[in-house]
């Protein structure tokens, strides 16, 4: 249910065909002469004698020796200036950057002797680096290169996913959703590249749930009020057997108040909570013998305020005798990816309260299922009991039915 979201911090790349790396020779390269000895280049201070010693050469080099061979996208480019210090750098796509392939953003050392980049390269991309110091005696050293990164294809590269939405408000069992369209199996790589930040700070831990998608959560729910800032910075990341992360994105999101609903299946009853005040008891039904509903933790997932219901989409046949088409669904919401729904229930009033009746959803009145509708959102709590049959962990958003050390274990980092 992971949507894929507007801000981005690294966006897709352009796949170049090349493969080969131009290597373009510029005034301060490091060169070596036919004796082994580093070339005097244009623009340098050179060597200069100071009562019988030479001073050493002022030179600007990089971590991109390879020859011919492409750079890989994983590499993060380092500046480093000898004799020199450094005045300004930058590291670009040749003709300019582009939304697709910005420039590669990175930081310069207080002593001005090294750069490095903080962004990592875009696949199938030529680069050029531009370099530029001063020497001791002010003279001016400069490097200018140019390189080309491994090609990709899609295969080799995989896409994040992120749910809730950037600014979206959301209930306090909402874990963060990162899916990912290529598995990941070097999930430690990855999970160092990924982090959450609540204010007000809350103990939390990943959990990966598969090699496409790894949830996060605090270890109780979130606190009413939290803002939260999620970074996935994953590009060009090894996600292991050749795979490659495509894209970094981040997005913030606040958590409103605390909304828990605790449905007792037996009772026939949901009693509702809102910041530990019960605000009303509302009569329910639940699912009928051969179709139990789950007992546990399940989460809102998403909003409908009409939703068509075809028993075919549950494993009902069609024409069988409890086989159901209804168009008109009113204020339904998913708190399972098999089924089950809270919504509103009008053929089954006479039994709510009394009697379990429904095919595993929780059926309420229309005015109960609108009253209700109204003050929930995406993320927020409903708890179930009095069934024999536990909700499991990857049936919706199911990160609460694990206890704490259950879930931690599921970090690549545990």
């Amino acid at each position: 249910m992971s949507e894929r979201r507007a801000r981005t911090t690294r966006p897709r790349a352009h796949r170049g065909a090349a493969l080969a790396v131009l290597a373009l020779a510029a005034p301060l390269l490091a060169a070596c002469q036919g004796d082994g000895t580093p070339a005097a280049s244009p623009g340098s201070a050179g060597t200069t004698a100071v009562a019988g010693e030479t001073a050493p050469q002022a030179r600007i080099s990089t971590n991109l020796r390879g020859g011919s061979r492409p750079v890989p996208v994983d590499r993060l480019v380092e500046v480093t200036a000898s004799a020199a210090e450094l005045s300004d750098v930058t590291l670009a796509p040749v003709g300019g950057p582009t939304e697709e392939a910005p420039r590669v953003r990175g930081r310069l050392t207080d002593d001005g002797t090294t750069w490095r980049a903080t962004d990592r390269l875009e696949p199938g991309t030529s680069y050029v680096l531009r370099a530029r110091g001063e020497d001791a005696a002010g003279e001016r050293v400069v490097e200018r290169s140019r390189f080309r990164t491994v090609d990709l294809t899609l295969d080799q590269q995989t896409y994040p996913s992120l749910a809730p939405l950037d600014g979206e408000t959301v209930g306090v069992g909402m874990p963060v959703i990162v899916t990912f369209d290529v598995p990941v199996t070097d999930k430690a790589a990855f999970e160092e590249h990924l982090s959450v930040d609540a204010r007000p700070a809350q103990p939390g831990t990943w959990h990966w749930l598969s090699d496409t998608e790894v949830h996060y959560r605090p270890k109780s729910y979130w606190k009413p009020g939290t803002e939260v800032s999620v970074d996935v910075d994953v590009n060009s990341v090894p996600a292991g057997g050749g795979v490659y992360g495509q894209l970094s994105r981040s997005i913030d999101f606040t958590v409103g108040d605390a909304h828990v609903y605790k449905v007792d299946a037996q009772a026939h009853q949901m009693k509702v909570f809102s910041n530990g005040k019960l605000l009303r008891t509302l009569p329910v039904t639940t699912g009928k013998p051969g179709f139990t509903t789950r007992s546990g933790t399940k989460v809102i997932i998403e909003k409908f305020d009409v939703k068509r219901m075809n028993s075919e989409t549950v494993g009902i046949a069609a024409g069988s005798a409890e086989a159901y088409d209804i168009d008109d669904v009113q204020w339904a919401m998913r708190l399972t990816y098999s089924g089950e729904f809270i919504h509103a229930a009008p053929w089954s009033v006479g039994s709510q309260g009394y009697a379990n009746v429904s095919h595993g959803c929780t059926g309420l009145s229309t005015a109960d299922a609108g009253w209700l509708y109204s003050m929930s959102r995406r993320g927020d709590v409903v708890e179930y009991v009095g069934t024999d049959r536990p909700m499991t962990m990857d049936n919706g958003y199911g990160d609460w039915n694990a206890s704490w050390a259950d879930y931690r274990k599921g970090s690549a980092l545990s």
